[in-house]
């Protein structure tokens, strides 16, 4: 016992906790990501499903074959390649057959597959399923060593790394996943348009990201609906591989008698669930939230028709599906991240050239490595007919032998130089082969194989011919599965940037003067009529007043927080002003490491400026940041470790841009430019510290701040004006101490 225990204490050593997690985490965080959750950008399959396809295969469901019940397949699944629950498999199974959730179905299912209430499938003994055309496509070559197998979980059988993928599938259907501290969020595309932009890459391989977009401009959802935003969002989220693109539902109207008339829905956004929209919109009526909206009705057969009637027919249609839109998933943001595993299986986010690149050249090593696998088929192939015309001319004399020899394969290998191939294929011959017309079969097969080998030894040498053929492969796969074949055209709208209503003629709202508080903490409430007295004003303790707003209760609220984003507050949701208010950060998700750097009230047709601060800036349109939901828009990307500092309505013709060492520069607001997002250009630049405030003014009335509770003007200001991006001069004297061109504080 004591040598056992002694073994025991030598054996083992101790290691930090943190350390041992650490190792651990690490692992299981990386096993998630590469096996779970993110796709491989060459097949654009997570594991899940590659092993449900290959093992599909391997029981034969083709689309000619019949079908085999599910429980078959995720019990084949589970047993040779994926040891995870059967429920998850089952899963993703009934995903791939969903029509409404795959713009491109790999499954062909037969039974309860679910539908677009949200119903879920029917348990896995009673549905069917199998393989469809275009998951063929995804296997074509599989048996030509195109691509690489490993074993699987218990080493007993092989499973494919990859798939040879003849499809671009990652952009056809996309992908979705959470993994440990990344996720993935790719919307479907039309394949005939994605197809389009790989064989422009192919002609042109230095073409650009906005060149392709031309080609894909913008995801295909499998539920149709209206992709409504700027033609720029679209370019930066595909040049960028992040971003969220608005999708609203398709909606027409008819008209009734007597001058009445009724709106329906014939397609909603992506991943809606009908019947929870259907109970958001009968709650709106109920809770007299659109009381322009008297009823809605679900209409649905084969088609989907949701009939929304207004409450009276002076009501207009664009005002009450402005309503909508705000208020339900009629309308939606669809995220785009990027997010693949690449060739070498490291997780990367990468924009639409590189995602068709990473394609075209798996498509490129696919045609190698068949090309490869078929010359040595045809080799072999051609190393036995030369054993049988050996054979077939001297026919007499390979009998004798046979008859005669005691050995006749070494006979007849020491005779005429034959092979052991060659031999054996011969002494395995049937006697019904020695037919003239088979020597003459033969002989044609011999010619054909020789010049198919001259054509495929010449397309290894010549890379020309090579991404010829992959084209010629590209436009059958179009020919199959675009706008002409199965997969039909593009369901999804690119619609015009939609411009809703003025909220302020919303009948549902009543318009009132309302008086906007915000403290230094985030508490905000509204008191009614426009406040002269803020000295009243009441704060809890530790805390005090920051924004002060006139407005009315039509009116919006724009957020603009240290991480970039920009948040809209309807006005006529503000807490009253008795008490203290609610925290803002009920209303937004405004993270509690982040902060507020400017509030104000929305005026459509403004610009404003955002700058962080590492001193970069851009000029916006302040029509574009106007958020629809809680979780904000994001206006200016930030570089680790900097936040969003200023925010200023440009109103003029000269900015001011002072800085944390007290220095001031302005310069034309000409020079800065207008985008809708990034990170902008340097306004300033800073040996030390960032900047602190930026302003817009007319050069002509002077500069103009808040000293204590004096306002300054500076109508000189040639010692501070210079170029974009430079230093800039020691303010002015009697610049306040906060280096804020007007306080935050009230």
């Amino acid at each position: 016992m004591t040598d056992q225990a002694d073994l025991f204490e030598s054996a083992t050593r101790e290691i930090p906790l943190t350390e041992a997690l650490g190792e651990r985490y690490l692992a299981y965080a990386l096993s998630t990501i590469t096996s779970r959750s993110l796709p491989d950008v060459r097949d654009g399959l997570k594991p899940v499903h590659r092993r449900l396809l290959f093992a599909m295969r391997q029981l034969r469901l083709d689309p000619d074959a019949g079908f085999k019940k599910c429980a078959r397949v995720v019990g084949d699944v589970m047993g040779k390649f994926h040891p995870h629950g059967d429920q998850a498999i089952y899963d993703a199974m009934v995903r791939m057959a969903q029509d409404f959730a795959v713009r491109y179905p790999l499954v062909e299912g037969q039974g309860n597959f679910g539908n677009i209430d949200g119903d879920g499938a029917a348990a896995m003994r009673y549905t069917e399923a199998r393989l469809t055309r275009y998951a063929l496509a995804l296997l074509e070559g599989i048996d030509e060593d195109a691509v690489d197998f490993r074993p699987n979980y218990d080493g007993t059988d092989d499973e494919p790394a990859v798939l040879p993928a003849s499809v671009p599938n990652l952009l056809c259907n996309g992908a979705s996943g959470i993994a440990v501290g990344m996720a993935t969020s790719i919307p479907p595309h039309n394949l005939g348009e994605v197809c389009d932009a790989a064989l422009h890459l192919i002609e042109h391989p230095d073409a650009g990201n906005a060149q392709l977009v031309e080609l894909v401009p913008g995801p295909d959802f499998p539920t149709g609906g209206v992709l409504a935003e700027p033609r720029s969002v679209i370019e930066e989220a595909y040049a960028t591989g992040r971003g969220a693109l608005r999708v609203r539902a398709r909606w027409e109207v008819e008209r009734l008698s007597h001058g009445r008339y009724q709106v329906v829905v014939t397609e909603i956004p992506y991943q809606t669930q009908k019947a929870r929209l259907i109970e958001r919109i009968a709650a709106l009526i109920a809770e007299r939230k659109v009381p322009i909206l008297a009823d809605v009705r679900d209409e649905s057969a084969e088609d989907l028709r949701l009939v929304l009637e207004p409450s009276s027919r002076s009501v207009e249609p664009e005002m009450l599906m402005a309503q909508l839109f705000r208020h339900t998933e009629l309308e939606t943001r669809v995220s785009i991240n990027m997010n693949v595993l690449d060739g070498g299986r490291v997780p990367k986010v990468m924009n639409l050239r590189e995602m068709l690149r990473a394609f075209l050249d798996h498509r490129h090593d696919i045609l190698l490595r068949r090309t490869r696998h078929r010359l040595e088929k045809i080799a072999g192939r051609l190393e036995v007919l030369a054993g049988y015309l050996i054979a077939f001319a001297n026919l007499d004399e390979i009998i004798r032998l046979i008859r005669e020899a005691d050995d006749p394969k070494a006979a007849m290998m020491a005779r005429w130089e034959m092979s052991e191939v060659q031999a054996e294929a011969i002494l395995n011959m049937r006697l019904r082969a020695l037919r003239r017309l088979e020597e003459v079969e033969i002989g044609k097969e011999h010619k054909t194989l020789k010049s198919e080998q001259r054509e495929l030894r010449k397309l290894l040498k010549t890379e020309s011919l090579r991404w010829q053929r992959i084209a010629e492969e590209i436009r059958d796969v179009r020919d199959r599965f675009g706008a002409e074949g199965e997969g039909g055209a593009r369901r999804t709208e690119i619609g015009d940037v939609p411009v809703d209503p003025d909220i302020s003629l919303d009948p549902a709202i009543e318009r009132e003067p309302i008086t906007v508080i915000c403290s230094e903490k985030g508490w905000i409430r509204a008191i009614r009529g426009h406040q002269e007295d803020l000295a009243a004003l009441k704060f809890k303790d530790g805390d005090r007043g920051r924004f002060v707003l006139r407005a009315h209760t039509t009116d919006r609220l724009l957020a603009f927080g240290t991480n970039g984003r920009f948040y809209t507050i309807p006005c006529d949701r503000l807490p009253n002003g008795r008490g203290h208010g609610e925290p803002v950060r009920l209303m937004i998700d405004l993270g509690n490491d982040q902060d507020i750097v400017q509030l104000f009230v929305h005026e459509s047709g403004r610009r404003l400026v955002v700058a962080a601060g590492d001193g970069r800036g851009f000029a916006v349109p302040e029509d574009s940041v106007v958020a629809q939901t809680r979780a904000g828009k994001q206006v200016l990307n930030l570089s680790p470790g900097v936040e969003a500092q200023a925010c200023a309505p440009a109103e003029g013709d000269s900015i001011a841009v002072v800085g944390g060492n007290r220095k001031m520069l302005v310069f034309p607001f000409s020079e800065l430019p207008e985008m809708t997002r990034g990170r902008g250009v340097i306004l300033q630049r800073y040996a030390e510290g960032g900047l602190s405030d930026v302003a817009v003014f007319d050069r002509g009335e002077g500069l103009t701040w808040r000293s204590g509770q004096r306002t300054r003007r500076e109508p000189a200001l040639d010692r501070w004006i210079g170029k974009r991006g430079h230093a800039g001069r020691v303010v002015p004297k009697g610049f306040p101490r906060s280096n804020r061109f007007f306080p935050r504080e009230i």
